[in-house]
């Protein structure tokens, strides 16, 4: 795992702003898993999820064509890792969560591509070793699959465990990664 202070962090939004962070654009990117439905704001990349959604537009305004260049940069790189083409995303991320949790997402980002962890390895990068339950859940309420990567976190004894849009699809994405070290039950 990389460090804290490796990867790409959060993009700051400034609490005091009059603009919200929910000015949003969002898209349907079409993959070989699927469609994946993508939201930004004028931050960055907010939402990424699996399931099938309807392609919502708003007016056109500088906020939002600053959403839309994300959504742009993120079907590229998405389209380029489910080529075998990216191990990296660059798109700026803007989810939003509490302290703790964007904490265990930025530790998720460390992972390298193809590698797994368990909740454990993750509660103690963030040095917070008792709060195993607490990163799973977290883990749970990741609003940004696949690119804040939650699909790498297995079991401590290398089994498969739960993912929001199903095992098939979590182990699909570690076939993709040619991830080898967890095992099939």
């Amino acid at each position: 795992m990389k460090q804290l202070t490796d990867v790409a962090g959060f993009v700051d939004i400034d609490k005091g702003s009059p603009i919200t962070s929910d000015t949003i654009m969002a898209k349907t990117v079409t993959t070989q898993l699927g469609e994946i439905y993508i939201k930004a704001n004028q931050f960055g990349l907010s939402h990424l999820s699996l399931v099938a959604a309807k392609l919502e537009m708003s007016e056109s305004t500088e906020l939002n064509q600053q959403a839309s260049t994300y959504l742009i940069q993120a079907e590229r790189e998405l389209k380029e890792y489910f080529a075998g083409q990216r191990q990296h995303f660059s798109v700026p991320l803007a989810p939003k969560g509490t302290e703790f949790q964007k904490a265990v997402w930025q530790a998720l980002l460390a992972l390298d591509y193809g590698t797994t962890c368990c909740y454990a390895d993750i509660a103690n990068q963030i040095n917070r070793p008792k709060a195993v339950r607490a990163v799973g859940a977290a883990n749970g309420a990741n609003s940004i699959a696949i690119i804040i990567p939650c699909h790498r976190v297995i079991g401590k004894d290398g089994s498969l465990t739960g993912y929001a849009y199903g095992l098939e699809m979590k182990k699909s994405l570690l076939k993709l990664e040619r991830c080898t070290d967890f095992k099939l039950v």
